[in-house]
């Protein structure tokens, strides 16, 4: 036994947790200091690992530790986006003396393994594997520099370390689970490492299974197959066995596809993703049966616990308050960043989360003239702020971001700030008065920073997409807008939701906030109360075992 095995969970798994499950994501969110997550996907994976460890799971993480992270957004000289590309180092991770090979490209790279004990942050442990080692010809050190590096190899090479590697790491370690869990097809060479293990398709699907995270095309991929086995994604199998085992006849390898006929059981991240998932792929044969497991954030590092104390205290005043004072530390931010000196008594709507098309950051201004007239009015001012990270090489989501900033520029109440990672998002959610997100319908999958701007005082207003519909009584916790017919062309979609948002603000959110502000208090108090408990973590990472892992 080793000592990772003996020493690995510092508590006795609950009754219903007995079963080993290794959770394999290419992101992590468990602080703002360990850089290792992009966005949504990797926030979710932190609060599961912390809600795994507070409810004495017998979950073990599997990651990679990015040299670089993901990327440091900062301004350039006129305020608009650049990318930087900083060398992280974490005293606090474990180096452990664990090195192993694996073959990727047909050429042997050295791994090596950090360890986050599950002490340091209340998270179930998790191992980081790195091929920046002096072992490794340069090639092999870029495997693990950039998190989702533009370089298609690139790419390739960290999901082969990710799944076989993980594999093989926890083969060595002696603690080989019974459920492997991909969050997300990132590590799906993880089921040709066990296929290569087993020799039977079949003994790969008893132990998988598998969480996609979005309909989008930009999170399924589909790469050349021969690129693939070029590269030993395949664990070096024959072609012919993989489309065999795969089902995937075609020269194009569809990843989500493969993983949905190589797991036991799949899920989607809330009901209407569900449907969504439901028909792109309930056509294909051989698929597994897919459930739906609504996301959710960790309550225990989101929330304000000042609100809430002051919630079941039934004290409004002092409530009212917290809420003004967390608004006052997000404006130090806003004018560190910007020199915009905002006003806490002015209603703040923020808009913030990863640039991606669908999302439609700028949809608020679709309509110029009505924008600034709501900005202008002397009665009912507000006040915008937007933050959120584009892929680097994504120029068209960065177009956008740069065009707001110009923007901004205008006026001295809207910002726009840069580095959305844990630290912002938690001063954004608490400065908000209005989490405002209009992804156009049927495009996100779940999406979770209004559930966790929800458990810090802010109303969320939303197109009907994703969670959404699951959480909102329109006018008593929240705002959802009317959905739109999604086969009206996709300007006109634009349109249509634009507008509902700007008369939602116009005529319903804006007068209770400046006219009727015990009503506007009652909003905010039911909406805290609502998110609870079913979008904590805690549920979800019970549902995993429930619906997943012991069905």
């Amino acid at each position: 036994m080793t000592d990772y095995q003996k020493n690995l969970h510092p508590y006795v798994y609950s009754a219903a947790y007995q079963k080993r499950v290794a959770y394999f994501s290419m992101e992590y969110a468990i602080v703002q200091c360990l850089k290792t997550y992009s966005g949504g996907l990797g926030f979710l994976a932190g609060s599961h690992m912390r809600s795994a460890y507070h409810l004495k799971q017998n979950v073990v993480g599997i990651g990679i530790l990015w040299k670089y992270g993901y990327y440091d957004q900062v301004h350039k000289s006129d305020q608009t986006m650049s990318v930087l590309f900083l060398e992280k180092i974490y005293s606090f991770l474990q180096k452990t003396d664990i090195q192993f090979e694996i073959n990727i490209n047909h050429s042997p790279v050295q791994v090596g393994v950090y360890y986050l004990p599950p002490n340091a942050f209340d998270t179930a442990p998790i191992f980081f594997l790195t091929t920046n080692l002096p072992d490794n010809d340069y090639l092999a050190q870029t495997i693990t520099h950039k998190l989702y590096d533009s370089n298609q190899e690139a790419k390739i090479a960290a999901s082969i370390l990710l799944g076989a590697g993980g594999h093989k790491l926890l083969e060595i370690l002696d603690l080989a689970p019974d459920i492997y869990h991909l969050n997300e097809a990132h590590a799906l060479p993880l089921a040709f490492s066990l296929f290569h293990k087993y020799g039977q398709a079949e003994e790969v699907r008893k132990r998988m299974v598998f969480t996609t995270h979005t309909p989008e095309a930009a999170g399924n991929e589909k790469t050349d197959i021969r690129l693939l086995d070029k590269m030993g994604y395949f664990s070096y199998l024959p072609l012919n066995e993989v489309r065999q085992i795969t089902g995937i006849k075609e020269d194009t390898f569809d990843h989500t596809l493969a993983a949905l006929r190589l797991a036991r059981k799949a899920n989607a991240v809330s009901r209407m993703h569900g449907k969504v998932i439901g028909k792109l792929w309930g056509n294909f044969q051989s698929i597994c049966p897919i459930t739906y497991i609504t996301n959710a954030q960790s309550y225990s590092y989101w929330a304000d616990q000042y609100m809430y104390e002051y919630l079941q205290q039934g004290d409004d005043e002092k409530l009212f308050l917290r809420k003004r004072q967390l608004k006052k530390q997000l404006f130090e931010e806003v004018a560190d960043q910007t020199g915009d000196l905002l006003d806490e008594n002015v209603f703040t709507i923020v808009w913030a989360r990863r640039f991606a098309a669908y999302k439609r950051a700028d949809l608020i201004m679709n309509d110029m003239i009505r924008f600034e007239r709501m900005l202008t009015d002397s009665e009912k001012p507000v006040q915008v702020i937007w933050a959120g990270k584009p892929y680097p090489t994504d120029y068209a989501a960065v177009s956008v971001f740069d065009r707001l900033v110009h923007h901004s520029k205008k006026y001295h109440h809207c910002s726009v700030l840069v580095g959305y990672e844990l630290k912002l998002s938690k001063l954004l959610k608490q400065g908000a008065d209005l989490w405002l997100s209009n992804p156009l319908v049927s495009h996100e999958a779940s999406g979770t920073s209004g559930m966790s701007a929800v458990m810090n005082g802010a109303v969320l207003l939303s197109t009907a997409d994703g969670w959404v519909p699951e959480f909102i009584r329109h006018g008593s916790n929240g705002f959802m807008v009317p959905a739109v017919d999604p086969s009206l062309p996709l300007h006109e979609q634009n349109q249509l939701d634009a507008k509902c948002i700007l008369d939602k603000l116009q005529y319903d959110i804006l007068p209770l906030y400046y006219k009727q502000q015990d009503r506007w208090l009652t909003i905010i108090k039911n909406s805290m109360r609502d998110i609870l408990p079913f979008f904590d973590s805690d549920r979800l990472a019970k549902e995993y075992y429930e619906k997943l892992y012991n069905s």
